[in-house]
């Protein structure tokens, strides 16, 4: 997306748990702490983060700084030294599959919002459309009863 950067943080799922949406000449380090505290925050179960190389760097130790005394793992993924061409990362592909999933609604194709906060209310709205979806997807309707 031209001029927007968008960082999302998802369950194993791929289930977004929380967005932020930012310029695009952010860096990742610096804008993943205002999505990921509050995520950490509002899931106290969460143990483990795993991350990109994008995101790497004091990303730790500000999370270790913020919950000192709950343990939060945070695992950067690397690609294998020997691998050559493509190769899917551990657990990377979880985030890419969520990013399809939004990238079919049309609302989020193209950049229609003025300001960051709207495009971040956007993808909320979408992902609350896929999973009622898929809530509904292989349940009976329920019919009113003829007399």
């Amino acid at each position: 997306m031209k001029g927007r950067k968008r960082h999302i943080v998802v369950d194993v799922l791929g289930l977004v748990l929380g967005c932020y949406v930012t310029a695009a000449n952010t860096a990742d380090v610096k804008a993943a702490p205002a999505v990921l505290v509050w995520v950490l925050e509002m899931y106290e179960r969460i143990a483990k983060v795993l991350a990109d190389k994008g995101y790497r760097g004091a990303l730790a130790t500000l999370i270790g700084q913020a919950f000192g005394e709950r343990q939060v793992e945070v695992e950067i993924s690397q690609r294998p030294e020997q691998a050559k061409g493509f190769q899917v990362e551990r657990k990377r592909w979880i985030v890419e599959r969520t990013w399809t999933w939004l990238e079919n609604a049309r609302i989020l194709t193209r950049d229609y919002e003025r300001l960051p906060e709207n495009h971040e209310g956007m993808i909320y709205v979408v992902m609350i459309r896929l999973m009622l979806r898929r809530l509904t997807k292989n349940r009976r309707t329920w019919q009113p009863k003829t007399a």
